[in-house]
């Protein structure tokens, strides 16, 4: 009986990593991310207002009976994988009523193209890049925190009085400044009406430009890809302890299998000796 259910859950979990499974299920998200898409449109046709909804109850049902099929498969081995709770959570939402209270959560179903990053390999390795690099980006955002902020009260402190409403206050000149930062507009709508009081404000701008955007952020970027890179390492060196162990493996069984013809090669070379006892007897 244990051996029965032991080989039902290989067959069905090397049916849900199989790729024909894996694709399907990419299908389905494609399709009802762009059926949730089209939603959108003030289209008040048949197909659209009828067509659409039930279109949407089935991938759910399929996305419902893909998890089913996780539990049976994996078990308590379900919930060890971040992954696997993040399809729960997306899939949980989606199953609750949208109705009432519950009406923001309608929009909330577009979160089920997210399912695309625990589907697909490749997009998995980049989000887990990501959240590996956000331990060394959290010292970069305090550094430009404080940037911000001492570059926030010097401007409200010499820009306030000609310019109130780009400077007035300690908010009004961060969120100014941040539209320095991203180079949007800030020579127009921000350096030139400033200037026309402070003809010197461009050396203000141009040394907060240079540290922000040109060295802060970029640390951002270099942070992004020494962990892509690691996380590659990573994969690298994961490969090649696999490769060991089965070089191992096969290194054991080949053992083995020698004994096992050494083993048999005498057993012949006694059974031979023996028949030839016999025959001169």
């Amino acid at each position: 009986m244990q051996r029965t259910q032991d080989s039902f859950t290989n067959r069905l979990t090397a049916f849900i990593e199989s790729a024909a499974f894996r694709n399907f299920v990419l299908g389905l998200i494609v399709l009802n991310a762009i059926t949730l898409g089209l939603e959108t449109y003030p289209y008040e046709g048949l197909w659209f207002t009828t067509v659409l909804p039930i279109v949407d109850r089935i991938v759910v049902s399929v996305f419902v009976f893909e998890i089913f099929l996780k539990l049976l498969a994996y078990r308590h081995r379900f919930f060890m994988s971040g992954w696997n709770w993040f399809d729960l959570i997306v899939i949980g939402v989606s199953i609750m009523p949208d109705a009432g209270g519950f009406a923001v959560l309608r929009s909330l179903r577009i979160l089920r193209a997210f399912r695309l990053f625990s589907v697909m390999p490749e997009m998995r390795k980049v989000v887990e890049a990501l959240l590996r690099a956000i331990p060394g980006m959290s010292s970069v955002i305090a550094v430009l925190a404080l940037i911000f902020y001492v570059s926030s009260v010097m401007a409200a402190k010499l820009f306030a009085e000609s310019n109130p409403e780009l400077f007035g206050t300690l908010g009004e000149s961060a969120i100014t400044l941040f539209q320095v930062m991203t180079l949007e507009g800030w020579a127009t709508e921000v350096q030139n009406p400033v200037r026309e009081h402070h003809p010197w404000a461009w050396f203000f701008f141009l040394v907060f430009i240079v540290l922000t955007s040109f060295a802060v952020l970029n640390l951002f970027i270099a942070i992004i890809v020494d962990s892509l890179q690691a996380k590659h390492f990573d994969d690298e060196d994961a490969r090649d302890e696999e490769a060991q162990a089965d070089r191992a493996e096969l290194h054991r069984e080949i053992s083995e299998l020698r004994e096992e013809i050494r083993l048999l090669g005498g057993m012949l070379e006694r059974s031979l000796a023996a028949r030839k006892t016999d025959d001169r007897e």
